[in-house]
């Protein structure tokens, strides 16, 4: 077990620092923040293209390399924020680095409907839209790899649940980075990390038992919490954790049934981190490395890496 580096250290703790405070800590929690922010506007570096894309009830941005773009995959980006947030730079950031590590894959991300305005189902009918979007640009099914955090993980879980109860063919992969795979709160590590959890830790008034989202739909439902889904005939996942999360149990089941249904799976549980510590990106060790290994998981759905070596 490796472990934490220095600056994982310190941004961990800078991270539960503020999310203890008693004044900006509450709307960190609870999404408050995240679904008021207001950002400058994303300048998209020289080396990229974007294309907004309208859509009936949602947009889309498309990013694709200026140098070396690949035509054999693209990239779905599903976003996290709890169902509750609605896209942010970060994620168009997420999109650089989904294109840099992959050599050169576009990525569209969608700036789906959030609650509590548009609850259940609409983040799963916007998520489905895309996917026929892209069906339509000219993309088979085995060249999309969906990529999502979080709430985002748990939506491209649910995606391929609902491509396959009606027997449409799945994504060729998945990249789930802290997925919240179930909205029933009631895997261990709830419990386990209720007080080590630096960003939703030591209280109930979070996000993570918000039900804005789930209305008055059972939260149990497999397009809600496809933690309680059936995995078979799923593609290749890669899925990351950080072992002090209050939702690592939602990456460990969700790995073991795929698992016991014969999915390839890779599951990385980075030591001492944090809910999608991939946000650190190029800051500290752990995000750096937690990217290397999706470029590494990039060559295994593109054949060029087999799925039982080590990364």
């Amino acid at each position: 077990m490796r472990e934490v580096s220095v600056r994982g250290k310190v941004i961990r703790d800078m991270i539960a620092h503020v999310a203890n405070d008693n004044l900006i800590g509450r709307k960190i929690k609870t999404g408050e923040l995240r679904k008021n922010l207001v950002e400058p506007k994303w300048h998209c570096p020289d080396c990229f293209y974007l294309e907004e894309i309208g859509m009936p009830n949602f947009q889309m941005e498309y990013l694709c390399s200026k140098e070396s773009p690949r035509k054999d995959y693209v990239i779905l980006q599903l976003h996290g924020g709890g169902y509750i947030g609605a896209m942010r730079n970060a994620y168009r950031s997420f999109a650089g680095l989904y294109c840099e590590v992959s050599r050169g894959m576009s990525v569209l991300t969608i700036d789906y409907r959030v609650a509590p305005e548009d609850p259940y189902p609409a983040a799963l009918e916007d998520a489905a839209a895309a996917w026929d979007w892209l069906k339509r640009a000219g993309w088979h099914s085995r060249q999309i790899i969906v990529a999502g955090d979080s709430a985002g993980g748990g939506l491209a879980l649910a995606l391929c649940m609902y491509l396959k109860d009606r027997n449409r063919r799945l994504p060729g992969g998945l990249i789930l980075m802290s997925p919240w795979a179930d909205l029933t709160a009631s895997g261990p590590s709830y419990e386990d990390n209720y007080e080590r959890d630096p960003l939703f830790g030591k209280t109930r008034d979070s996000l993570i038992y918000n039900r804005d989202y789930v209305g008055w739909h059972d939260p149990r439902e497999p397009y809600i919490s496809p933690m309680f889904g059936e995995y078979q005939g799923f593609p290749p996942m890669l899925i990351q954790a950080g072992s002090m999360e209050m939702l690592l149990s939602d990456s460990v089941v969700v790995a073991y049934k795929a698992k016991q249904r014969g999915v390839k799976v890779r599951l990385s549980i980075y030591e001492g981190m944090f809910h999608v510590f991939q946000m650190g990106m190029m800051m500290m060790p752990e995000s750096v490395e937690a990217w290397k290994e999706i470029g590494r998981y990039f060559e295994v759905v593109t054949g060029k890496r087999d799925f039982s070596r080590k990364t």
